[in-house]
């Protein structure tokens, strides 16, 4: 018995002594150098919990400001089962961003994309491919071709029938616009059927894209993938109909197809279901948070919405009935309106934008930051007041004179930098302004008592909701 007593002993020790080396081993990390300061919080789920607890959108989390004013600029952590490197520096930022081309994501983000088939997450060739293919429908010729008439009349009908019930909710009406716009570019017309089920899948994935990743039943993980699997199949099923019965495709289908026709390397059923699940996803997952953002930021400045009302009331008395469409002309006369979105962007880009995974070890000062960590960077400098004067206040007007439809330079940076820049940048602009254009035909107001919070992805704990009224339209 004394003998078993012992052994049961010596076992728990064994045990204790492993578990306090591999505690030891999470809190140290090895590293070809020496790795910026930080801690690597709790073993697995190292600091996401206070990483991820809800703040004002508006500004920086608790979270990074009290790491910013213990370590710098430069920091490491663990967040979503991940090793993470935190930077808030501008220069570093964008030569990570010029220098590594592999995304730095998380394990949950990886599942969700994808990690065999997604084009957007695979080699460099890969990635410019699946890049070129989608600027031939949302670069600047493609949204003036075939997507400007699309948004103007979804837009238009769509605030009309809020507006008879007089309540809007920004972030459904934009996401339904958007579904509806892409999912005819990209599938053509669809059954409605069809079309439902999909766009119920699309209820698992607000707010759940950053979560630990353990795929167990019941977790937003495990929901996702469910959601991801469904999606998958009913786009299949749709292509593969399409295909038999010789009906016609949508113009994103045809420009992949019409790529493979002319000899180049033929994409798999696969990476072009993959990939067009990937751009659903993307496209109707940020585009409506930040527009109910701005459309937030408007009803709290009333000189901005005058401002907003007068140019939109001169672009609607140019024409007459039969030219009531938007037209390029139109959207690119809209100098104020970008202002507005260009600012609002730059305000409320409060995550990190540059996300990367360094395929080789990388010194910084006294510091390196290991291969295979991920990076992210943030846009500190959207809040430099060298930079911008009074960074935290809204003002569009800071924009005057400045080229409004940048998305990119030294200073501003709300989509990324690098050969990874957001793809989406420009349609996402044009989207906005529609949007805008058609709102400020109405009378509408957003109430004072909501609120936008960030758990990494916008959220609106109280709606986003605008009452609108036809009396006074435009």
């Amino acid at each position: 018995m004394e003998a078993i007593y012992k052994l049961w002993i010596v076992i728990v020790s064994l045990i204790v002594v492993k578990l306090c080396h591999l505690i030891y081993q999470w809190s140290n990390p090895k590293c070809n150098g020496k790795l910026p300061p930080g801690s690597m919080g709790f073993p697995i789920i190292g600091e996401t919990i206070e990483f991820m607890k809800p703040h004002d959108a508006l500004q920086y989390s608790n979270f990074l400001k009290k790491r910013i004013l213990r370590h710098g600029p430069l920091f490491r952590t663990s967040l979503f089962g991940g090793k993470v490197i935190i930077s808030t520096d501008n220069e570093l930022n964008m030569e990570m961003a010029k220098t590594n081309r592999i995304p730095g994501i998380t394990k949950s983000l990886a599942r969700l994309f994808g990690e065999d088939n997604n084009l957007f997450l695979q080699s460099t060739e890969s990635h410019k491919h699946a890049r070129n293919l989608t600027l031939q429908l949302l670069g600047s010729q493609g949204l003036k071709l075939r997507i400007l008439e699309d948004i103007d009349i979804l837009a238009r009908t769509y605030m009309s029938e809020e507006a008879r019930n007089g309540t809007l909710d920004v972030k459904e009406t934009a996401s339904k616009i958007i579904i509806e716009c892409l999912g005819k570019k990209v599938m053509g017309n669809m059954e409605p059927e069809a079309a439902k089920k999909l766009a119920l899948c699309w209820r698992y994935f607000p707010s759940g894209w950053f979560r630990l990743p353990f795929k167990i039943p019941g977790m937003g993980i495990y929901n996702m993938m469910k959601a991801r699997k469904t999606m998958k199949k009913l786009l299949k099923e749709e292509v593969l109909k399409k295909r038999a019965s010789g009906e016609e495709f949508g113009e994103f289908f045809k420009i992949i197809f019409g790529e493979n026709k002319g000899g180049k390397e033929r994409m798999s059923m696969d990476h072009v279901i993959e990939y067009i699940y990937t751009f659903f996803v993307i496209a109707n997952e940020t585009t409506p948070r930040i527009l109910a953002a701005t459309i937030k930021l408007i009803s709290e400045n009333s000189e901005v919405m005058q401002e907003l009302q007068r140019e939109h009331a001169r672009i609607v008395g140019d024409k007459t009935a039969k030219q009531a469409s938007l037209t390029w002309e139109d959207y690119k006369s809209m100098t104020f309106t970008n202002m507005v979105i260009n600012e609002s962007l730059r305000i409320s880009t409060t995550v990190p934008v540059i996300l990367r995974k360094p395929d080789h070890d990388i010194k910084v000062g006294d510091y390196t930051i290991p291969a295979g960590w991920n990076f992210m960077g943030y846009p500190s400098v959207h809040f430099n007041p060298e930079k911008y004067e009074d960074p935290l206040v809204f003002n569009p007007w800071r924009w005057k004179g400045k080229d409004v439809d940048a998305i990119l330079s030294k200073n501003y940076v709300p989509f990324g930098a690098g050969p990874r820049l957001c793809v989406g940048a420009y349609f996402a602009k044009l989207l906005m302004a529609i949007f805008i254009h058609h709102l400020c035909r109405y009378r509408w107001s957003m109430k004072a008592d909501i609120t936008i919070t960030r758990s990494y992805m916008l959220m609106f704990p109280r709606g986003c909701d605008v009452q609108i009224s036809e009396e006074n339209k435009v």
